[in-house]
């Protein structure tokens, strides 16, 4: 039983948001030295992956940080980039690029469930953060850019995003619907890969690994 397509998800590698303790979202922080370090890691580890005479795609987040790791591992695939700003992380509105700590102060967590589960109320909860998006409509967004990209024809494509949105590409990928997606996360760190496959017997699409980072060293 062969693998008929991988993708892999990158989530981008240390922004100066981190270094600042501020918020990330929509802002559009850029790497830092040691993330760029981290980036070019990445870009290695996938040469290691991705057969020399495979077919590659690589789609990106449109913002900085996203872009510049997904630049670089382009570079190395010998590919370009794709900028699709549905890969974008969750927005949260006027807090992006404040100081953490102001979101902390205002986020309004949502309820714990109890008993049954209505995944609904958590994914149209409102965090009372003006602008911000709920889980559902960074889902849904999410979702289309992941359903656009799979409909390209290439045995491997990489999609570079950030933390929270790591979580959807994969429930996409599992083909979880998004009502399912209230309360799901998959683990993520910064400068990670996933590792999904599909098969060319059963057509299962699988979660070979997540969120590796053994590629990143000490760096």
């Amino acid at each position: 039983m062969a693998i008929t397509r991988s993708l892999f998800v990158v989530t981008h590698p240390q922004a100066r948001h981190h270094l600042e303790a501020r918020v990330g979202g929509w802002h559009d922080s850029e790497l830092t030295a040691r993330g760029e370090l981290q980036a070019d890691r990445i870009a290695a580890e996938l040469r290691l992956r991705i057969p020399a005479a495979a077919s590659v795609q690589v789609f990106t987040s449109d913002l900085r940080r996203t872009r510049t790791t997904a630049a670089m591992i382009a570079d190395r695939l010998g590919t370009r980039a794709i900028d699709h700003p549905g890969l974008r992380e969750k927005s949260y509105g006027v807090a992006e690029g404040r100081e953490q700590s102001w979101l902390d102060e205002r986020f309004v967590f949502p309820p714990v469930p109890e008993g049954a589960f209505d995944h609904t109320m958590r994914l149209d909860h409102v965090e009372g953060i003006d602008g911000a998006e709920t889980r559902r409509e960074a889902g849904a967004r999410i979702y289309s850019a992941v359903d656009e990209i799979l409909a390209q024809r290439a045995s491997h494509q990489v999609v570079v995003t950030h933390g929270f949105a790591h979580t959807f590409v994969i429930g996409r990928w599992l083909e979880l619907p998004l009502e399912a997606m209230g309360r799901a996360t998959f683990a993520a760190h910064s400068g990670c890969i996933t590792e999904l496959a599909e098969d060319d017997r059963f057509g299962n699409r699988t979660l070979q690994s997540l969120a590796a980072v053994d590629h990143l060293g000490d760096a």
